[in-house]
């Protein structure tokens, strides 16, 4: 899960998930199997490519579904925590752990974790699946730094997924490009919509310069703004001009996100997952992008079928405070 504070419980476990936790997980996980299989003999059966899976904000490899939304402890390290939800308390796998049940297997596995506790919690992992022991790496870093610095390497021989599923918005547009710039590695991403960036995107369009910089990092541009609002004048009754702000839909701000993957990745799925809490908020997208066009019609043919098969499509829906400035899509 994401790198951002959580609670724990005594096994250490994220105290964060519920149903559209486990809808990307399941997605994720027969992915997984999919990419694994099909990359098994590839390019050849003599030389086939290393590959690994990536997890950049990998928690502590297990998740708790929490008891009470409300609980200052729930709440502590959610940048919005009225999305909260609440849930029946279990259990549930994370997608560390899962990664490492797949079959056929990956090559290498790199979790990244900014939190030592929590990669503490991922080395018990190296002893509950001591075959992949010496295949399973431990990284304590900042997530952008870190993918930033394997996208740097030489990946001709390599494929790997990644999974960014962060807290909120801590993903950067550089880490983004650094990814697609390897042509090698295949991305599956959680865009923060309505827990971050709808949020960010005031009524009035008068919004706080760090706010701005946040938006600027996450979209790697400042043209959002011009996609996201229109102004509009008309006059009424009385003869008074009246300045409106028009604030995009969150179909719109999702559609701007897909199309900025798609500016630099070989194929990106044309429908995003929807993933809603309890009170039927959206609060991400599933996003899904391939970094070599070679094997894009395969991945993509085989993500559109998970991210569509029983899931909510896109669009969305109405705009949050007014029509979209450029309508619906």
């Amino acid at each position: 899960m994401a790198s951002g504070s959580s609670s724990k419980t005594k096994r250490g476990g994220n105290r964060i998930g519920g149903d559209w936790t486990t809808a990307k997980l399941n997605v994720l996980k027969k992915y997984l199997v999919s990419y694994t299989t099909a990359l098994q003999h590839q390019p050849s059966k003599a030389r086939p490519f290393l590959k690994a899976y990536i997890d950049a904000f990998a928690g502590s490899g297990y998740r708790e579904t929490p008891r009470d939304a409300s609980s200052a402890s729930l709440s502590e390290g959610l940048p919005f925590p009225d999305l909260a939800e609440k849930e029946p308390q279990a259990w549930l796998e994370g997608s560390a752990r899962l990664s490492l049940k797949v079959k056929p297997r990956f090559d290498r596995y790199i979790f990244i974790e900014r939190n030592a506790a929590r990669c503490a919690q991922l080395e018990s992992l190296k002893s509950e699946f001591p075959d992949l022991a010496n295949d399973v790496q431990i990284r304590q870093a900042d997530a952008n730094e870190e993918i930033q610095r394997l996208c740097r390497k030489d990946w001709r021989s390599h494929r790997a997924v990644l999974f960014l599923d962060p807290f909120g918005m801590q993903v950067e547009w550089a880490t983004i490009e650094a990814v697609a710039a390897t042509r090698a590695i295949d991305l599956w991403l959680l865009f923060p919509l309505g827990i971050g960036v709808t949020r960010l995107l005031t009524r009035s369009g008068d919004i706080p310069e760090s706010w701005r910089r946040r938006l600027n990092l996450l979209l790697g541009t400042e043209n959002w703004y011009e996609e996201f609002y229109r102004f509009e004048s008309s006059t009424n009754l009385l003869g008074d001009e009246i300045d409106q702000v028009i604030k995009a839909s969150t179909n719109t701000i999702g559609r701007y996100f897909n199309d900025r993957l798609k500016s630099v990745f070989a194929a990106v799925a044309e429908e995003p997952k929807v993933l809603r809490n309890k009170a039927n908020c959206p609060l991400y997208l599933l996003c899904f992008a391939v970094g070599n066009e070679n094997g894009a019609p395969v991945a993509l043919r085989i993500a559109n079928h998970l991210l569509t098969k029983g899931n909510e499509l896109w669009p969305m829906e109405p705009a949050l405070s007014g029509p979209s400035p450029h309508g619906t899509r």
